[in-house]
């Protein structure tokens, strides 16, 4: 079974001390990191990844149908 390692920060793409300077508090939420992902959580990350693999694929047929023109 592959380990899937989750970085859970604040998600304003600020700095690892973000959860002090917007938060007020030291640690908290930044800088924290998951090994495991539930049952719920790997079948939304298999869903998302299957739909971003959709729109890889129509990207390619639409690249290729422009190529052969």
């Amino acid at each position: 079974m592959k380990i899937v390692r989750i970085e859970q920060g604040c998600g304003d793409g600020q700095e690892a001390n973000c959860c002090t300077s917007v938060h007020g508090e030291a640690g908290g939420c930044c800088g924290m990191t998951r090994q495991f992902m539930t049952k719920e959580e790997r079948r939304e990350s298999l869903e998302a990844y299957r739909e971003e693999l959709k729109k890889e694929l129509t990207g390619v047929e639409e690249h290729l149908k422009d190529m052969g023109k």
